[in-house]
């Protein structure tokens, strides 16, 4: 249980409606409770019309005030025996409906109270992971993130609505059933009670197999969902390999074991329910046969009434107590769930601005220095950067260049503090990037990465997504001309209130990559990174992109990332890195005057052009 003690913030902040619920379930209990004791007293009346009896059988009963204030209501009027029986006859059903109404709003509260305590977490969840850094997406799967924040969150509402409710109405039922019993005869009470001890070892012994089921479930349900989500998303690939059979066969024996562990789950909980039947019919048996037996032998003052009173009263906690294996079921499933949100809601992301003095600096009109930077990769190991040094001056130009894998990438990261470096330091002006709040550090550069991703959403909202508020449209189409996209655009059906669909897969290539390019320019940001930005647009297109950005950049610090070389683009500095450490620096003049691979590139491209 210590799992679910995450989530009693969540009870505090619903107090008022979980206390009006318990109200609402103790006072539906004690309505519907007096039902036996009326229907014991009618019995008992039958019996003594049956027997012409004139000797009250009442006086000795230890009923509720309420029920004796009725009972001695009816003696004093001298009611008929038929007037009698039907009074009775309504007053059941005025129990039954009071108790009906207190029911309804017992559900109202609780279960209400439990659908906000899900829009909390999934909220809390949700946010919590756009906290985490860029490292544990690498290492975590999104179906799994996925299933956490549907799946486990559901199964904990489980907990928090109807698996409370019924607890507490399990207390409160036999809370009220068992003192009346005792009441009336605690011998009799002795011997209906005598499988409960059964029952707490059933409950236990089930709920051990459950727990250690459940939490092998979840994962496995955690794996299909990224296998499914996976195959969606890569459709194209499968299809154009035609992988299509063994992509099923994959999902299929995934399917299989969590298919095989859902019935084996399922055969266990089904020990439950015909358990509860077993024990609640063995107490009515008890009760018949012991409470017979006192009858006819005129024994403890028992009636026939009594004996009517008690089956009514087993009758009454029947579903309560068949409710504790559904209820044990739901606990254990939500602490196995609990237990795999806080996993997530523990890990604490490394890229914050609580472990650090932040320090408010005007990045706008500042210099870039790198000192000794090295970067690491802590999933592979693998060593990105190499002591590297450089200095970026206000409004340079710089392209970053070099072959696949030569660490250009990961420094833009760096700059961004996607990652915190291994060894040394990037300062922006005087102030170390990392003493910078990372909101005001990346509202400050615009990205265009690699990847070039689009939300299913209007071309409109992914130009203007990095804005604080809604663009107008005469913003995003200058965004989308300096981007060599706004012609695109106007071909589409809808312009520019076209659904791209999910991660723009009705655009071409070139086209995401030139959206990309538009949401980071319509920022006009202080610094602009471009990381291989161009790759997938025609030689026409290209210089007529890098003619609008030769317009756009003049005055901002602009870091070019790419293995290409732009001709038609002016640069301040070329920085080569090769097996993350610099190679050579310089202007674009000086190292044409070398036999290096820069200008082996240059010359190689030129012949190509």
């Amino acid at each position: 249980m210590k799992h679910l003690s995450s989530i009693n913030k969540y009870f505090w902040k619903y107090r008022v409606r979980l206390l009006l619920g318990v109200v609402f379930i103790i006072v539906s209990n004690y309505f519907r409770i007096l039902s036996p004791q009326v229907s014991g007293y009618i019995i008992n009346k039958v019996e003594q019309h049956l027997s012409n009896s004139t000797v009250s059988n009442i006086a000795n009963k230890n009923y509720n005030v309420a029920v004796i204030s009725f009972i001695n209501a009816i003696e004093h009027h001298q009611f008929t025996f038929s007037d009698i029986v039907i009074i009775c006859g309504i007053t059941l059903l005025i129990l039954a409906l009071i108790g009906g109404i207190f029911m309804f709003l017992m559900r109202q509260t609780i279960i209400v109270m439990s659908r906000h305590i899900e829009y909390d977490q999934k909220n809390e969840v949700y946010e919590h992971y756009q906290k985490l850094d860029m490292h544990f997406y690498k290492t975590h799967n999104t179906g799994d993130l996925m299933n956490r924040i549907t799946e486990d969150v559901s199964r904990v509402r489980m907990y928090t609505g109807p698996a409370v409710m019924y607890l507490i109405n399990l207390v409160a039922a036999i809370g009220f059933s068992v003192y009346f019993m005792i009441q009336e005869n605690w011998r009799l009470t002795l011997f209906v009670l005598s499988p409960l001890p059964i029952l707490a070892f059933t409950i236990y012994y089930v709920n051990t197999l459950i727990n250690k089921k459940s939490e092998r479930i979840q994962s496995q349900l955690s794996g299909l969902t990224t296998t499914a989500q996976e195959s969606y998303s890569g459709i194209r690939v499968i299809k154009s390999f035609v992988q299509e059979k063994a992509t099923k066969a994959f999902f299929d024996n995934n399917s299989e074991e969590y298919k095989n562990s859902a019935i084996g789950l399922a055969k266990v909980e089904s020990i439950y329910f015909p358990s509860m039947g077993l024990l609640i019919g063995l107490s009515t048996l008890i009760t018949i046969a012991v409470g017979g037996w006192y009858y006819v032998h005129n024994l403890y003052n028992v009636s026939a009434g009594t004996i009517a009173e008690f089956v009514l009263y087993i009758n009454f906690i029947t579903f309560p107590v068949s409710a504790i294996g559904w209820t044990a079921i739901m606990v254990q499933r939500a602490i196995v769930s609990q237990k795999r949100l806080n996993e997530f809601l523990d890990t604490k992301p490394t890229i914050n601005d609580d472990s650090l003095e932040t320090i408010h600096t005007d990045i706008k009109g500042n210099d870039i220095t790198v000192e000794h930077l090295s970067y690491t990769y802590q999933n592979t190991g693998i060593k990105a950067l190499n002591d590297v040094s450089f200095h970026i001056k206000n409004g340079e130009r710089v392209l970053l260049f070099g072959k696949t894998g030569s660490g250009k990438s990961t420094f833009a990261q760096l700059l961004l503090r996607f990652y915190n470096a291994t060894e040394g330091h990037i300062y922006i002006g005087d102030t170390e990037v990392n003493k910078i709040p990372v909101h005001q550090l990346r509202q400050s550069i615009g990205f265009v990465p690699q990847d070039n991703f689009l939300f299913s959403d209007t071309i409109t909202n992914n130009i203007g997504f990095g804005l604080d508020v809604a663009a107008d449209a005469d913003t995003v189409q200058n965004a989308a001309i300096m981007a060599g996209v706004h012609k695109d655009i106007l071909g589409t059906k809808e312009q520019y209130n076209t659904m791209v669909g999910e991660r723009g897969v009705t655009l071409s290539g070139g086209q995401k990559q030139r959206i990309s390019i538009a949401r980071a320019l319509i920022k006009h940001p202080d610094i602009v990174i471009l990381d291989d930005c161009l790759s997938a647009v025609d030689a026409k297109t290209e210089q007529e992109i890098v003619g609008n950005l030769d317009r756009f950049l003049a005055g901002k610090t602009a870091i070019i990332i790419t293995h290409r070389i732009f001709t038609h683009l002016k640069f301040d500095k070329v920085i080569i890195l090769e097996d993350g450490s610099i190679k050579e620096i310089g202007t674009p003049e000086a190292l044409l005057e070398r036999d290096n691979y820069y200008s082996q590139m240059y010359h190689l491209q030129m012949m190509k052009n």
